[in-house]
């Protein structure tokens, strides 16, 4: 009997099959997510939703509020301007919270791409083929399949998710341009795919809210004005004396009068014209909130403890020691004159004015 070559010469097959169909890898995958519990909800709920921390809502902060929404509903991104510290992402996040939608976030910085943006081609799968027709001599083939990875951007135009943009005017002009077609035509691109893939059309549910520092912050570019022009600016400043107590207490379980006296000290220290230096941010609500946890953890609220936790935590931007020395002694300044006031306030006369020992309080 005669043998055919094929049956004496098999073929050898490692790896996987080279050419998948599209639709059937799609369906695979979609099937061992269920294997695996995976479902698009499972995964909005786990990581996308954005979660509160003891925010705040005081007629100060409810009137920004109103604002931004009013402009997402008329169906424009707002882009919410203000300094350090005084709670721009806590509010885009809760405005965020209040549209009913998964919320992506993309924290901007100067290394930042449009990759980042959009997301890439993160993996290659290798897959092998070898062929042994005659006795030690192989043929072998290898192919490489791309995986493509969506970023913060793409998924929210895909599914209709609210997009923070956190630092916005941190990242370089260039690799914000597309977001350009986004806001006006309603289109993103995806440069490095082909054909249909290339162009996805934004979800009417998609939303943006950005956040950044005035343009005089160092580290922060001047977005281009063709992208500026479809945003709505939102400035807001440091909130007002009893939002800034608020927020603090709502952080912390200190008492209300030494909340009262830290927002006092810090407002007092913000007022003045150079705190650590040319260049250096005023003091906002996270200080006061950092003091605060900082006695909390100390568990004492004497005059010297104060003092210490300030300047550990106000001069963390100062440029050496010389600028540490000047804003601790402004501290100290700026700490006693608060124990007058007090007993000012107390005894609603000057009598007695700097007569409260230094510890007591």
């Amino acid at each position: 009997m005669r043998m055919r070559y094929e049956d004496t010469h098999k073929r050898i097959v490692r790896g996987g099959q080279i050419h998948t169909d599209l639709e059937d890898k799609r369906r695979e995958i979609a099937e061992r997510g269920k294997k695996l519990g995976l479902d698009i909800k499972s995964i909005e709920a786990e990581y996308l939703v954005p979660e509160e921390i003891n925010f705040v809502e005081t007629p100060a902060v409810r009137d920004i509020e109103e604002r931004v929404l009013l402009w997402i509903d008329a169906g424009y991104p707002v882009h919410i301007i203000g300094p350090t510290g005084c709670g721009k992402t806590a509010l885009a996040m809760h405005v965020a919270s209040k549209l009913g939608r998964p919320t992506v976030w993309i924290n901007g910085d100067e290394q930042m791409t449009t990759t980042d943006l959009i997301g890439g081609y993160s993996r290659f799968e290798r897959q092998t083929l070898s062929d042994r027709f005659v006795h030690n001599v192989y043929k072998t083939a290898e192919t490489m399949e791309a995986t493509w990875v969506d970023n913060p951007l793409t998924l929210a135009c895909k599914y209709g998710y609210t997009l923070v943009y956190n630092e916005f005017s941190r990242t370089k002009p260039a690799a914000n341009n597309v977001l350009l077609s986004v806001l006006e035509e309603g289109i993103l691109e995806l440069p490095t795919k082909f054909g249909e893939e290339r162009y996805v059309r934004v979800h009417p549910d998609f939303n943006a809210i950005f956040t950044s520092n005035p343009i005089e912050y160092a580290g922060v570019y001047r977005p281009q004005d063709a992208l500026l022009d479809r945003l709505v600016g939102i400035y807001m400043d440091f909130y007002d004396f009893e939002t800034e107590v608020e927020i603090v207490m709502a952080h912390t379980n200190i008492p209300r009068k030494i909340a009262e006296r830290l927002v006092k000290v810090v407002r007092s220290l913000r007022e003045l014209e150079d705190v650590g230096g040319d260049g250096i941010a005023k003091p906002g609500t996270r200080a006061c909130i950092m003091i605060a946890q900082g006695l909390e953890v100390l568990n004492r609220y004497e005059n010297e403890g104060i003092k210490r936790i300030c300047a550990d935590v106000l001069t963390s931007k100062v440029r050496g020691p010389a600028d540490y020395e000047r804003l601790k002694s402004k501290i100290e300044e700026v700490v006693a004159a608060s124990i007058r006031r007090t007993k000012v306030s107390a005894s609603g006369s000057d009598e007695g004015e700097g007569e409260m020992p230094d510890d007591n309080y």
